[in-house]
């Protein structure tokens, strides 16, 4: 089986929902396996020290995750346009990857979540995409034929999947959402199974 990383930072919980719904649009394709990874916090004052293994939820990703997979889905709450710092620092560290090129060719999607419906979804989305252009890696969004994506009254753009989680973050996520989170992991996964056979 062909793995797809499902890797983000979640806050608040509600990218960690986002990202449980990708994977199982992911292992709706047959052949491919989610593997569901996040990052540790970072902090602003001093070296943050973390448990090599979370009190709950997936393990922390290493670079060796981002190596074996098939493919990238990558999430973050908006942080003024751009992703939080800790999947920042985390990207930071491929430098080797890059230098190998051993992301090269691989598709990759993108998600985010905002307290604000004009909070900077598109505009994470886009900032995200920067360092995996960097990479190589080739970026996989939602196309219109995904008719929530002229329905949606919450989150939902052709450059990933989004969510509005409200000012209190307490909003769950849409039906819409949900299905454009589903949408967007059999998608990623189709490229990906698409580019593996294609390269045999």
């Amino acid at each position: 089986m062909a793995e797809v990383l499902v890797l983000y930072y979640s806050r608040r919980g509600a990218t960690a929902e986002m990202a449980r719904y990708i994977a199982r649009g992911v292992e709706e394709i047959a052949g491919m396996h989610a593997r569901v990874r996040t990052v540790a916090p970072v902090s602003t004052v001093c070296e943050a020290t973390q448990d090599e293994i979370p009190d709950s939820g997936p393990p922390y990703a290493t670079i060796d995750d981002l190596k074996e997979c098939a493919a990238l889905a990558l999430g973050s709450p908006t942080r003024f346009g751009n992703m939080a710092a800790p999947l920042k620092y985390f990207l930071d560290t491929t430098s080797s990857l890059w230098l190998s090129g051993r992301l090269v060719n691989k598709p990759a999607a993108l998600f985010t979540s905002t307290s604000s419906l004009h909070g900077g979804q598109e505009a994470t989305l886009l900032s995200m995409m920067v360092p995996l252009l960097h990479h190589g890696m080739v970026i996989v969004g939602l196309p219109y034929s995904e008719a929530e994506l002229m329905s949606t009254t919450t989150g939902g753009t052709p450059y990933g999947a989004s969510h509005f989680a409200g000012p209190d973050n307490s909003y769950d996520l849409s039906e819409d959402e949900k299905t454009l989170c589903l949408a967007l992991g059999r998608r990623l996964a189709s490229v990906a199974k698409a580019i593996a056979v294609g390269s045999k």
